[in-house]
């Protein structure tokens, strides 16, 4: 097998046997609205998995909204002061 294939996901495999066919551009515009809507329900179940898991609510969310969690940002001094 071509090594470039092995790097290939078994999705990928398939959907490449699947559209070995050129698509013309309203296809192929189908077929990426398609597969956008598709990855985003995968997203959206394990974001909703995790948010059950963690046993968010509403109330946790606005908690998220309100809290500063970044990282301090700290200057660092110059060694060459002008």
């Amino acid at each position: 097998m071509n090594p470039a294939v092995n790097t290939l996901s078994n999705a990928q495999i398939e959907i490449l046997k699947l559209l070995s066919d050129n698509l013309s551009e309203a296809g192929l515009a189908d077929l990426k609205k398609i597969l956008l809507a598709f990855k985003l329900q995968m997203v959206v179940q394990l974001a909703d998995k995790i948010w059950d898991e963690k046993g968010w609510s509403q109330e946790t969310m606005n908690k998220f909204l309100q809290t500063h969690m970044r990282t301090p940002y700290q200057r660092k001094e110059s060694s060459n002061p002008q």
